[in-house]
């Protein structure tokens, strides 16, 4: 209805001009099934194979840096469309160090990882569709958190 007004408005202003085609929203493809948009990704996050994004923290940090809620938090968005019955989707955090604290390293790891969770929450995706997953210091010894939609796994294993 509101598109067909501002046609009629259009037409209205300018009887002599020719008709002006307006294009859908965004909203309005992905109501029509379009896939969404690429996901901008600022400095600290990038794309994994599958669908899965992996965010950079610095050393023994856990909050989420700085201008990157707003991007979870639309990923949470699009991910709170997936039917919940495909499956959950799990946010795996590890972290570079402590090497010879183990307990250390696995609750800096799930701090991450519950950050993560709460950001991808306010997008919109039920927080009991989200598995978090702290995997402490691993062989890698990389400081992420790596958001994995459903059906997504990695092999990432701790290290001992």
């Amino acid at each position: 209805m509101e598109r067909r007004r501002v046609i009629v408005a259009l037409a209205l202003a300018a009887p002599s001009a020719a008709p002006v085609a307006l294009a859908p929203s965004a909203a309005t493809a992905q109501s029509r099934g379009a896939p969404p948009p690429p996901l901008a990704l600022p400095a600290g996050m990038s794309p994994l194979p599958r669908g899965a994004y992996r965010l950079q923290f610095r050393p023994n940090e856990a909050t989420i840096p700085a201008g990157v809620a707003p991007t979870l938090a639309e990923l949470g968005r699009r991910l709170a469309a997936i039917p919940a019955g495909t499956g959950r989707v799990t946010v795996e955090a590890q972290v570079s160090g402590p090497a010879n604290d183990a307990s250390a390293a696995r609750r800096v790891a799930l701090a991450r990882a519950t950050e993560v969770r709460k950001a991808l929450v306010a997008g919109g995706i039920e927080e009991t569709r989200v598995d978090v997953r702290a995997l402490g210091r691993t062989t890698a010894a990389i400081d992420v958190a790596d958001i994995l939609p459903p059906g997504v796994q990695t092999a990432q294993r701790p290290a001992r």
